[in-house]
């Protein structure tokens, strides 16, 4: 496996530094205005999902079968958590993906001193909200497959915890194809190249996806996560996506 996890590390603490520079401020005012009221619909229809569906795991199993219920319990909430921070990433970048294709339309300018093809806002936003529909129906579809093999094992001792991992590294490689989509957009380049060029530096990849996957588990961070997880993915772009 080609790649690096400190590779990722420091792809997304440059990202956290650039994004609090005056150039980019005024970039993610839009997106962070976006997140806060996505954060607060997610946050409280997923709550309610995990009370319901525990609720109906205790009612559903016998009484001496209580133990196994609460046994179930951490596991349950972790894998609502990756469904809570995958929802919250998928949602909030098909709203805000026009300013976020600005943002790392502006950075890779900065780094590079070349700006991606120019494009009038009457192209980019019908184009961009194109590319999102793509990538929705490729992360859905998948994702609702990730979903049955979860739920079909999460009864099945040992295989309920192989089912977590694929669902863990199914939302890590979700979040790195879908934040290093940004400046690869900017270039047009294919979303099937995209994630052969990622495919190909697995260890930077999914720890990169796995960065942000953690960061948006987490209620009121995530907030703030995704813009830096857009400035991080641009500085990959720029260092290493754009030669594969």
């Amino acid at each position: 496996m080609q790649g690096s996890p400190g590779k990722a590390i420091d792809y997304f603490m440059a990202g956290g530094k650039l994004i609090v520079q005056p150039g980019f401020r005024r970039f993610i005012l839009i997106p962070l205005l976006i997140n806060l009221v996505i954060f607060v619909l997610v946050t409280a229809t997923l709550f309610n999902m995990f009370s319901d569906f525990f609720y109906q795991i205790l009612e559903w199993s016998p009484g001496w079968l209580d133990w196994l219920a609460w046994l179930l319990w951490p596991l349950v909430a972790f894998i609502f958590l990756v469904i809570y921070g995958y929802s919250f990433n998928i949602i909030t970048n098909f709203i805000a993906a026009p300013f976020f294709g600005l943002l790392a339309e502006k950075i890779e300018a900065h780094l590079t001193g070349t700006p991606p093809p120019d494009e009038p806002w009457g192209q980019l936003i019908p184009r961009t909200l194109q590319r999102e529909l793509i990538k929705l129906w490729y992360f859905v579809s998948r994702g609702l497959l990730v979903l049955i093999i979860l739920g079909f094992c999460l009864f099945i001792p040992g295989l309920n915890l192989v089912a977590v991992i694929i669902g863990a590294l199914w939302g890590c490689w979700s979040m790195a194809v879908q934040y290093s989509d940004y400046p690869a957009d900017n270039h047009q380049l294919e979303f099937r190249e995209l994630r052969r060029r990622l495919n190909s530096q697995q260890l930077t990849s999914y720890s990169y996806g796995g960065i942000i996957l953690l960061g948006s588990m987490v209620p009121v961070l995530n907030i703030f996560v995704t813009p830096i997880a857009v400035a991080g993915a641009t500085i990959y772009w720029v260092k290493e996506v754009r030669h594969l």
